[in-house]
């Protein structure tokens, strides 16, 4: 649950049936690292292993993405959210897409 929202990337949520299709839902984000970010990234880059200044830009991105998903999904009534898929992509010299789409339905107990 996010929101009160119920999210899986399942096409069901087990125990429960879709009585209504609100329709697809997105949540986009575009994230850069500043300075000291990019600094520290360089610097774990040549050492090796995770570049956790990186990471961690990531998991904000990737929560602000689902929070504008679930956003959208409740603002047309549903009560979940089906199918979530996401992406993440390079648009820019070192800025990154996170892209979350699925489908809003509203759910009802079986």
């Amino acid at each position: 649950m996010s929101s009160g929202i119920t999210v899986v990337t399942t096409p069901t949520v087990p125990g429960f049936r879709v009585t209504r299709v609100v329709g697809v839902v997105t949540g986009l984000t575009a994230r850069t690292r500043g300075v000291g970010g990019q600094l520290v990234a360089g610097l774990q880059s040549m050492v090796g292993g995770e570049v956790s200044a990186f990471t961690s830009e990531i998991e904000k991105a990737r929560g602000e993405a689902i929070q504008r998903l679930t956003g959208k999904a409740q603002s047309l009534g549903a009560n979940a959210i089906i199918g979530l898929d996401m992406e993440t992509s390079g648009i820019l010299q070192g800025t990154v897409l996170i892209s979350a789409t699925g489908t809003a339905v509203v759910i009802e107990p079986e």
